[in-house]
């Protein structure tokens, strides 16, 4: 069977693509910068003396890893209506990659957390540090020097995985394309050049996140 490619509806689309990358963006950084919050606070609180808050944290944590987004995503969505929460697909698509996001962000600064020796934190104190600045100082910014790469790779994935968004109607990349193909019925080119945008936009964060990673993580020369 022939088939003859035709781009003519990608190209004639492309402004509206090019804006579902900005709504793909949009989502992906607020629920990057969510997933941060939830990750330091996450740590602080799984690190606490009181026991019912360490549990909350780890009953949070193996919740959201041992679940799929896209259930994850439902329940916000579907469920929480229920209860009289309403809201629309955009703050829901933020508010699960914020939470599905921090789940692995706890983890992932805690293990860097755990990396930093016992002495350091002593000499904290010893200097005459409050506590909140050993934990800013001595403890949060090694640590976050020490899983940058791993952090920036996991946030790279959420932004993939915003994708997943499109069931529930949100404004991103995948939804718009699904609305191209559905009027053109020209999958093979709707799909592969989002599979194109797709690449650019994760590399060209990969390449941000590197930019940052030289100016405030990188040690310096001496």
């Amino acid at each position: 069977m022939n088939y003859t490619l035709d781009f003519g509806p990608v190209v004639a689309g492309l402004p509206d693509l090019l804006r579902g990358c900005a709504g793909t963006l949009f989502l992906a950084v607020v629920g990057m910068a969510i997933a941060l919050v939830i990750g330091v606070v996450g740590v602080v609180l799984r690190e606490s003396p009181v026991r019912p808050l360490r549990w909350a944290v780890i009953a949070f944590v193996e919740l959201i890893r041992n679940t799929p987004f896209l259930v994850q995503i439902y329940f916000v969505f579907f469920a929480l209506p229920l209860i009289g929460i309403r809201l629309a697909p955009t703050p829901t698509a933020i508010i699960a990659l914020g939470l599905n996001g921090g789940a692995y962000a706890i983890e992932i600064i805690r293990g860097g957390v755990q990396s930093i020796h016992k002495g350091q934190v002593e000499a904290g104190f010893a200097l005459g540090l409050h506590k909140r600045d050993v934990f800013r100082f001595v403890v949060l910014r090694p640590a976050l020097r020490a899983v940058y790469p791993s952090l920036t790779g996991q946030f790279v994935m959420l932004t993939l995985t915003t994708s997943i968004a499109s069931a529930i109607a949100a404004y991103e990349l995948t939804s718009v394309a699904k609305l191209i193909e559905n009027e053109s019925f020209r999958s093979f080119e709707v799909y592969g050049t989002i599979t194109v945008l797709y690449f650019l936009m994760s590399w060209l964060m990969m390449r941000a996140f590197g930019l940052v990673s030289r100016r405030y993580f990188s040690y310096p020369v001496r």
